[in-house]
């Protein structure tokens, strides 16, 4: 966040400044050019250190010492081939990116829909904590969260938000990029689910209204979509139809990189913009981000 740290963000507490801030915090700009969207394509063991470089570099985002909070997709105990979750190696990218910028703690972390013994050994997660430094954490304990106030919400007055994104420094969201049977689509902003407690409740109340509101109150710092292979049927869980694209998406504006990865595929057969997929409408209408990828400034680079 521009001017303001992640502890004194959330510090400002419950009062309706959040929202004056949330929308200049929220959106990545230079002389108001619009936010940058870093894709990288080609040889996935290089997509995200070119993606975040695209977006300014991992020192952008992560200082010496800081504690970072990865969240990943590990909702679903599936094979990786399928990919509805996210790609261990992906993360394992991430993850060393973190601790070559000198990050004093990693923790790699979801809340599972699945049994989270099978998530982890079916995603292959445990590929990613590859130093002493990293850790796992399935939040599968409502201890693990701190009811949140949600300042202007309609579907959401208070939500259980994770401990341990409120104490770090930096919070970096990994969706994979995938269908999804509620939603259309999941990317970024509906992975952001898998940080509260009750994401059943979402589910009981006007569910896209509900992902744009949390979005309020869970600000990631940066989002990584991986796109190296898509779900593009069947989704949230699979099977369904993959597709290998070989890419990843970085931005610092959640609304853009969802609406620009909705872009990169077609999903159930059919191409669509952000502006058909609700919740990411919904969060543009909150004042979240940019969805006119007209207006955004994207940067490519095969590697």
């Amino acid at each position: 966040m521009d001017g303001i740290t992640r502890r004194e963000f959330i510090k400002i507490g419950a009062g309706a400044a959040i929202f004056s801030l949330l929308p200049k915090s929220l959106i990545a700009t230079e002389n108001n050019a619009g936010p940058m969207i870093g894709v990288a394509e080609g040889d996935n063991s290089k997509l995200v250190r070119a993606a975040v470089d695209l977006v300014g570099g991992i020192d952008r985002f992560v200082k010496s010492g800081d504690t970072v909070c990865i969240k990943p997709n590990l909702s679903f105990a599936s094979n990786i081939d399928c990919a509805a979750t996210t790609n261990p190696a992906i993360v394992r990218q991430m993850v060393q990116l973190c601790l070559d910028a000198n990050a004093s703690r990693v923790i790699v972390m979801d809340h599972t829909i699945h049994d989270a013994t099978l998530c982890v050994e079916r995603s292959r997660i445990e590929e990613a904590i590859i130093d002493k430094k990293v850790s796992l954490v399935t939040l599968q304990q409502e201890r693990q969260y701190a009811e949140t106030e949600v300042p202007g919400g309609v579907e959401l007055t208070t939500i259980g938000v994770a401990k341990a994104i409120q104490n770090a420094d930096v919070l970096i969201n990994m969706p994979v990029a995938k269908s999804h049977s509620a939603t259309g689509v999941s990317f970024g902003l509906k992975g952001l689910m898998g940080l509260i407690w009750d994401r059943g409740y979402l589910h009981r109340v006007n569910l896209d209204r509900a992902i744009a509101e949390l979005a309020t109150v869970i600000k990631p710092d940066l989002t990584v979509v991986d796109a190296t292979k898509a779900l593009t049927t069947g989704g949230p869980g699979g099977p369904g139809k993959t597709v290998i694209l070989n890419k990843v998406v970085a931005g610092i504006d959640p609304v853009a990189v969802d609406s620009y990865a909705v872009r990169i595929a077609q999903w159930y057969k059919k191409s669509w913009s952000g502006n058909q997929v609700k919740h990411i409408r919904a969060a543009a209408e909150l004042g979240l981000g940019e969805i006119d990828t007209a207006k955004m400034r994207i940067k490519e680079v095969r590697v």
